[in-house]
């Protein structure tokens, strides 16, 4: 056994005396009570202490450790933050005209854009037979009754006087009236190859609920505003069996049965047999007056009337279609339809065509508002049809079942919902929009559908004055904008669409 291993026994052995004579001097000083007195801990050079230091050094250094580590950490994070920021500034000193001009690559607009500074005034109709008092010319009150909500539709007696209803049917006379439609319209063909339709598409567009068969009232749909002729069920029937188009005869076209037919089977069989007047969309005469500057002071207090009726802004009134005068003869009539057209993004309205700055095949009249006027009291008939005011909902498939058509004011105008008795000066207007909830006009109202009924005894005169606003508000500020910069309209009022009247005090409740 070498020293250095001796050295190492003896140590061991001395540890456990030293070990043995602390219990014995721990006892020793034990008082009799049984508390123990604790020793004097002599300076820590013996060997029991060192266990106690090494976890008191280890845990500071620990501690040290971690507290640098934090700081580090800490010191790191700003350092990152502040070159990020210094190399942001370097890059936009660096480059200043690719990246501070324009941060985002963005094409400017095409057209400007007009941004709203309005919103359209909508009468409320609170609810029907509410009636409402409105002050239209000096010193007199008008008397406004609500007789649909669904359409939103008002009517207001008195609203033109005897002496005005004579001036404008004489004014109509003196111009001239024409047939308000054509007998057979031509060219049906010849668009059905432009748009390049197969007899495949051309059926689907018919086939409204897509069962892949025509029913009677599809196809009566589809002629009456392709060819304006108003067939009934039996008419269909008889061409049917004319053209032999159903060979299985149970009243409805296969897409093989419709393949036989040509796109203008239907007209070319009518002109062979003929067609009455009373087979017409509309059978009556009409023309137009002019109400602008210089036209006829009537003409141009009926507009400021109407004006203040609606307590929509000048210029849109101004811009509008003139006022149209209708007369129907014992037996004419005008079936149920609608006065505007829903728009959707391929159709333009016909009154910004020209603004809208793009072709489209796809034209409607867009009239946001329609005010008709009874110029006289008819013997008979002529009362102004509205077949699904106030429905619950409505369904154009519903509109035709069993025969019986509420489309047909020859037939059931005794059906509708809703009908208006012409009297002389009683005027009645509705909305043929709904509004789009932000002061602007919205989708179509299916409700305002209607139509004029027979005339069974002596004549009826009417005048109607719609008021165009095209739903595209943005087409609508371009048109009025491109009207202004006409050098004719100098005195004309500007395209704001805001109303330059304070109309607030001429729509009261009674």
């Amino acid at each position: 056994m070498d020293f250095a291993a001796e050295e190492s026994i003896n140590s061991f052995l001395n540890l456990g005396k030293m070990s043995d004579n602390e219990e014995t001097s721990d006892a020793e000083n034990t008082t009799p009570s049984g508390s123990a007195t604790l020793p004097l801990r002599p300076p820590c050079d013996r060997p029991s202490c060192k266990s106690s230091v090494c976890s008191r050094s280890y845990f500071v250094v620990v501690m040290v450790f971690f507290h640098v580590y934090i700081i580090n950490v800490i010191a790191l994070l700003f350092y990152v933050h502040y070159n990020s920021g210094q190399d942001d500034t370097s890059q936009s000193r660096d480059a200043p005209s690719s990246n501070q001009q324009r941060p985002e690559p963005r094409r400017p607009p095409s057209k400007p854009e007009f941004l709203r500074d309005g919103a359209l005034t909508r009468i409320e109709g609170i609810r029907v037979g509410h009636v409402q008092k409105v002050s239209l010319v000096q010193n007199k009150v008008h008397e406004m009754r609500t007789l649909s909500l669904k359409p939103l539709l008002f009517e207001i007696p008195g609203f033109l006087s005897e002496d005005e209803c004579r001036i404008v049917m004489q004014l109509a006379q003196l111009k001239g009236l024409m047939e308000s439609q054509l007998m057979v319209q031509d060219g049906q063909e010849e668009l059905a190859k432009e748009l390049n339709l197969s007899p495949e598409e051309i059926f689907n567009l018919l086939d409204i609920n897509q069962d892949g068969q025509l029913q009677l009232h599809e196809i009566l749909t589809h002629s009456r505003v392709r060819d304006g002729i108003w067939l009934t069920p039996e008419n269909l029937r008889e061409i049917y069996t004319g053209l032999k188009a159903d060979k299985d005869g149970n009243g409805l076209l296969s897409l093989e049965e419709f393949r036989l037919l040509s796109n203008d089977a239907f007209q070319r069989f009518l002109l062979q047999r003929g067609v009455k007047r009373s087979q017409l969309v509309r059978n009556s005469r009409h023309t137009w007056l002019y109400q602008g500057k210089g036209a006829h002071q009537v003409l141009q207090d009926i507009k400021a009337r109407v004006t203040r009726l609606t307590r929509l802004p000048p210029t849109l009134v101004d811009l509008s279609e003139p006022l149209q005068v209708v007369r129907y003869e014992e037996g004419g009539h005008y079936h149920a339809h609608h006065d505007s057209g829903p728009v959707y993004p391929e159709t333009a309205c016909t009154h910004t065509r020209l603004a809208a700055n793009t072709s489209t095949p796809f034209e409607t009249s867009c009239r946001y508002i329609t005010v008709l006027f009874y110029l006289n009291s008819v013997e008979g008939g002529g009362e102004t049809a509205f077949p699904v005011a106030d429905n619950r909902t409505y369904d154009e498939v519903s509109l035709i079942q069993n025969d019986v058509d509420l489309l047909d004011t020859r037939r059931n105008c005794d059906k509708s919902n809703l009908r208006v008795k012409p009297t002389k000066g009683t005027a009645v207007f509705w909305y043929n929009y709904l509004s789009d909830g932000r002061g602007w006009v919205g989708e179509q109202d299916e409700y305002a559908l209607h139509g004029g009924c027979v005339v069974t005894h002596g004549t009826k005169w009417v005048a109607n004055k719609w008021i165009n606003i095209d739903p595209d508000y943005q087409r609508q500020a371009r048109y009025q904008q491109l009207v202004s910069q006409q050098p004719d309209d100098e005195d004309d009022e500007g395209p704001t669409l805001n109303s330059d009247i304070q109309s607030s005090d001429i729509h009261q409740d009674l």
